[in-house]
Parts: structure tokens; C-alpha cells; sequence
């Protein structure tokens, strides 16, 4: 395998790299401290045309791949976990299944905009009781005429606070198991009963809104059913192929400017007349920093390409989530005991970076479902 980035990848990583020193930056821990989505970083990452990379240009994408858009995802979790957070939900749970699944007359409506980021999008499948078996949802969809009626509540559900639509995970035959479950666009500024009833304060990744969803009577028209009714788990489950890669990219990108912060610190501060970085204890830590971050990208852009060759990918993309993500937690809180006092104030990044890779081992799939998915791709 060639672990050399094309050179188009390389253009967009400097692009984004160069913006987020720029604009991104400057900011992280303020938006952070106030609980602030900044949309500003949105509208200008949508100048760059990059909130719709691995969207057809016929639709009002890049038309990259899955590999350029986990350079995307990594080089904004290196500076922001939460704008990173926001990122790949909008372009893997809410776009990307509109491109896979939709009509032509569905992707002109509802992909585009997305794609041209005009808005972001959501995806709302977990339910405040579901935990980790998604499939168990009490939202249910009923038709009516020529509309589907929904009623149910969805849990934790990034950026639906500011989404100009929202893919909507219901049962519409409760008799028929994984069967029974479909997948409808809801616009949460036109349709009457969608409510956002909480947004949650967290441990991190606070610039990046998690929501409670009240959906009540939402009435839907026909055809605002994405696919066939009945296949929203089959959806489901290749949509989370692709989810998995973008948390392992943004996984990564956490490890990487973790590494980075605690690097410079290391080789700044000195004590005993030298810089720390020259101790044993402290160049052993950063090697073992460095090491975690290069295994999950490794393994992050091997499970990228093979998404983007058509091979199945289901145990890559869960092996680099479930590597990366432990990276992201792993390093992050090694680079918080380099700094020492340092690393727990919020005067410096990592702490910001502890606290966001956290959330990393539980969406998109614990790290113990990880572990029963690549179970069962093994065999055992």
C-alpha cells in the first residue's frame, strides 16, 4: 500500500491547515469557554469549499474522496475537537446518506445546500433509552394520506440546534424488527412539532451542540422518505461504516495537536538547566505519543481507502475508530502530564483535548461495541 498522500490531499490539508492556524486557533478555547457554536468558522470553511468533499460536484461537492475528507476532518480535530465534531456529522450522518440513498429530486433539495454548506445537518438515530443497541427506538412513523406522521424523542444529536435539515431515524412497522425501521428529512424551520428541547452541557466539545429532540406530530410528505421504507437500518449500518472513519480521522487529529502542544512545551521548559525533553521520562512519553498517533492515521487512512475502492470496510473503519479514539484519550492525557500544573489550566490546549477524546470512545459505537463488531467480522 502507498502511505503517500496524492498531491491534491496535500494542497487540501495545507489549505485547511493554514486556516485553522489562521482562523481556528485563535478561538478554539474561547468558544469553548462560552458553550458558542461558531458559525462564522462554517460559513468561511464553505468559501473553501470544503464542507461537501466527499460530495459529487453534481450536487455542489468537492467530489474527493473518502481519504481527502478524513485530511479534512483531522487537520480540524488537531486544532478544534468540537468544530471537527460538527464537521463530520454534518458531511458523514447527514449528507453523505442523501447522496447514497436519495432521489435525484432529494439531492437537488436537500444535499446541496448541505454540500455548499448554506446549513449544517443532523442525523437523529439514538433515543434517550436506546444506549448502544440503536435498533430499539420508540420513534414511530405512521402514514396518513399522503404524509407520514412522527411522534418520539432523539437523544444526543450533534448540531440539530443548527441544522437546516435532519435525517430521522422512526419505526413504520413495529412488527418487523430491523425491518421496520426508516429514515425521513426533516426541515426543523418548516415543520411544525420538531422542537430542540435541550442542548447539553458537557465534559467537552461544548462549541459543538448535542441536543434533545421532541418530535410531535411532525408531519412529513411523502416524499421526504429517504429510500425505501423499511431500509433505514440497512442505511444505518452503511452509513456508520463511513461514520467510523470520520471519528477515527478526528480521533487522530486530537492525538496529533495533543502530541504537538506537549512536543513544544517539552522542549521550552526547562528544569535542572535543560530543556525537559531531554530527560528519559519525558522523551519516552513523547515517543509513545508520536507511535499511537501514527498507528491510528495508519490505520484510519487504510480503512479511508478501502471505502473509497468499494471493498467492505466495516472491520477497518471499526479497528481505526476503536484505535484512534483510544489514541486521541491516551495521548491527550499524556500531553496534560507533560505540561504538569500547566496541563490542567485551560492557559493551554490539552486539557481541551483530554476532555474532548473522550466522547471519541463512545459515539459512533462504544469501544466495547467495537470490539463485538470486529468480533464478528473475525468470526469469533
Amino acid at each position: 500500500m502507498n502511505f503517500e498522500l496524492p498531491e491534491e490531499h496535500r494542497m487540501i490539508r495545507k489549505t485547511v491547515r493554514d486556516f485553522c492556524a489562521d482562523e481556528l486557533e485563535p478561538i478554539a478555547q474561547e468558544i469553548e469557554d462560552e458553550h458558542r457554536f461558531p458559525a462564522e468558522i462554517f460559513d468561511q470553511l464553505a468559501d473553501l469549499d470544503v464542507m461537501g468533499v466527499p460530495i459529487t460536484d453534481e450536487y455542489g461537492g468537492l467530489g474527493g474522496d473518502t481519504l481527502m475528507y478524513a485530511v479534512v476532518a483531522e487537520e480540524l480535530g488537531r486544532v478544534s475537537g468540537s468544530v471537527g465534531l460538527s464537521y463530520v456529522a454534518h458531511t458523514s450522518l447527514a449528507s453523505k446518506p442523501l447522496e447514497l440513498f436519495g432521489t435525484a429530486e432529494q439531492k437537488e433539495r436537500w444535499l446541496r445546500p448541505l454540500a455548499e454548506g448554506e446549513y449544517l445537518g443532523g442525523w437523529a438515530l439514538t433515543e434517550p433509552g436506546s444506549g448502544s443497541d440503536a435498533s430499539d427506538m420508540n420513534t414511530t412513523a405512521e402514514k396518513d394520506g399522503d404524509e407520514w406522521v412522527i411522534d418520539g424523542t432523539k437523544q444526543f444529536i450533534t448540531n440539530a440546534s443548527e441544522a437546516g435539515s435532519v435525517l430521522v431515524k422512526a419505526v413504520t412497522d413495529p412488527g418487523a424488527g430491523y425491518d421496520g425501521i426508516s429514515t425521513f428529512i426533516v426541515d426543523p424551520e418548516a415543520d411544525d412539532g420538531f422542537e430542540v428541547t435541550t442542548v447539553w452541557d458537557k465534559m467537552g466539545l461544548n462549541a459543538s451542540p448535542t441536543c434533545e429532540l421532541s418530535l410531535d406530530s411532525v408531519r412529513v410528505p411523502e416524499n421526504r422518505l429517504l429510500g425505501e421504507e423499511g431500509a433505514g437500518w440497512d442505511q444505518t449500518k452503511k452509513t456508520l461504516d463511513g461514520g467510523r472513519i470520520s471519528i477515527a480521522a478526528l480521533s487522530t487529529g486530537l492525538a496529533q495537536g495533543a502530541y504537538e502542544h506537549a512536543t513544544e512545551y517539552a522542549g521550552q521548559r526547562e528544569q535542572f538547566g535543560q530543556p525537559i525533553s531531554d530527560f528519559d521520562a519525558i522523551r519516552d512519553k513523547l515517543v509513545d505519543m508520536y507511535r499511537k498517533t501514527e498507528r491510528a492515521r495508519l490505520l484510519t487512512h487504510k480503512a479511508a481507502r478501502r471505502y473509497d475502492e468499494g471493498q467492505p470496510v466495516t472491520k477497518a473503519s471499526a479497528l481505526a475508530k476503536l484505535d484512534a479514539s483510544e489514541a486521541a484519550r491516551e495521548v491527550a492525557e499524556q500531553a496534560v502530564q507533560v505540561l504538569g500544573g500547566y496541563g490542567y489550566t485551560t492557559d493551554f490546549a490539552p486539557q481541551r483535548f483530554y476532555r474532548d477524546a473522550k466522547l471519541m470512545e463512545i459515539g459512533e459505537g462504544t469501544s466495547e461495541i467495537q470490539h463485538l463488531v470486529i468480533g464478528r467480522e473475525l468470526g469469533l
